[in-house]
């Protein structure tokens, strides 16, 4: 995070000060929970078996609700309020999962997770199966049911032992976060609603490892390019007459784009689908599309799909400027246009990220479990935690390690779920008591 030097100062001296000072004792309070970790820690594993094992892909409605119906009765049975809030039908989405504590004691807090995974219906890999002891492979186990199961667990422990009375959490789990319901304002209110009201949100995506927390993540945005050329003769390709064709167009854009706009810390820009030809069809749903095209005609259009990533609104804006500029200096006889579509704002690494940082790696030390650090934000992907940002502390990466995420090869370690649980457990205790 070269960009933030002061971010880095700030946490370095709050870090000297917890190396610096003898390590806090593990309290009495923070012992129980520990000790109900340890006893919950065979059923948690066997819990996220059963829900890896049910398809929740996010296209998959009816999956997405029997998970969240399977930690719906789990958050019951812990006594947290409980709400399904639905999306319009048109949307083509499930919905997400409210948990709910209230009260007035302590830091309120905003925990965050996601139902879906990429893993559509017939995708297939579909099934929970252990490798040995430590890992399994599972479809979603580490991006991201590991996560939030995690979260169910120190719920749980806090709640077996008496503590969670008078304290504000609440538990969202959307059902939409491997792809985004549209529009935004409707698909993301009920989450922006409830950052409003907390002080805290702590965000179950994939760990990174023991010494690593996510303070900040890279916004992302979708761009679309059509292009459009004068169908003719290849014979007349290059001419006054004729001029360069679709395809020649689209080509200098992508190629110009990656001299003239690559380079800046943090920003990248991916092209994942091109078609030109004579003619062509795209589905926006399915991402998938047909070209027909000759190699004696002159292509007269051509699409292109693709992503962008930033760590700050200014970046993006200025990122996007230039993409237009670029669009608009046109081969003769061809024209363009690029469209933009916001997706997920960037978490930017804020101070008060950091000092929750700090709060973390306090939690970790205590417990013998090493050092934490910021985690790169160019490494991470957007999630659902930069929604909040704006609107109070984050931290993101707490949830399970593994590999592989969104492949057929995930996996996720089944050692580390009682290890992260007890450092998430710890640190809602003491949050909540501040």
């Amino acid at each position: 995070m070269k960009q933030y030097p002061f971010l880095y100062g700030a946490f370095g001296f709050l870090l000297s000060l917890n190396i610096l000072q003898a390590q806090t004792n593990i309290s009495k309070a923070e012992k129980k929970l520990l000790k109900s970790v340890e006893h919950n820690n065979g059923e948690a594993i066997s819990f996220l078996e059963k829900v890896v094992n049910i398809n929740s892909g996010t296209l998959n409605a009816k999956g997405v609700q029997a998970v969240g119906k399977v930690f719906r009765d789990a958050y019951d049975a812990i006594e947290f309020e409980t709400s399904w809030i639905a999306m319009p039908p048109e949307m083509n989405r499930a919905g997400h999962l409210f948990a709910e504590t209230k009260g007035k004691k302590g830091k309120k807090l905003l925990l965050i997770g996601h139902l879906d995974t990429v893993f559509e219906e017939d995708s297939p890999f579909q099934q929970f199966k252990k490798v040995n002891d430590s890992i399994a492979h599972a479809p979603g186990g580490n991006d991201m049911k590991g996560g939030n199961v995690i979260m169910l667990y120190a719920l749980k422990a806090l709640h077996e032992n008496g503590m969670l009375a008078d304290a504000q959490i609440v538990v969202a789990y959307t059902g939409d976060e491997e792809r985004t319901g549209k529009p935004l304002s409707i698909s993301r209110k009920a989450l922006i609603d409830a950052a409003k009201r907390s002080d805290i949100a702590l965000g179950f995506e994939n760990s990174t490892g023991f010494n690593y927390a996510t303070v900040a993540r890279r916004g992302a945005s979708g761009w679309e390019l059509h292009v459009k050329g004068k169908r003719a003769h290849s014979s007349g390709i290059f001419s006054e007459r004729t001029g360069a064709g679709a395809i020649f167009e689209m080509s200098r854009i992508l190629n110009a784009f990656y001299e003239e706009v690559r380079g800046e810390e943090y920003l990248t820009f991916n092209p994942g689908i091109a078609l030109g030809g004579t003619f062509l069809e795209y589905d926006q749903k399915s991402s998938k599309g047909n070209a027909f095209g000759k190699g004696n005609v002159v292509a007269q259009t051509a699409v292109v799909k693709g992503g962008l990533r930033f760590i700050s609104e200014a970046q993006k804006e200025s990122a996007r400027n230039k993409m237009r500029a670029i669009v608009a200096a046109n081969l003769p006889h061809t024209e363009a246009e690029i469209l933009f579509t916001d997706s997920y704002p960037a978490m930017g690494p804020t101070e008060r990220n950091m000092v929750l940082l700090s709060e973390l790696n306090q939690v970790s030390l205590d417990l013998g479990q090493g050092e934490v650090r910021a985690y790169d934000p160019g490494k991470r992907g957007a999630a659902d935690t930069s929604f909040v940002a704006a609107y109070l502390a984050c931290l993101d990466g707490l949830g399970t390690m593994g590999t592989g995420a969104h492949t057929p090869e995930e996996t996720v370690n089944l050692n580390t779920i009682e290890a992260l649980t007890k450092r998430t457990a710890v640190l809602i205790y003491r949050l909540i008591n501040q």
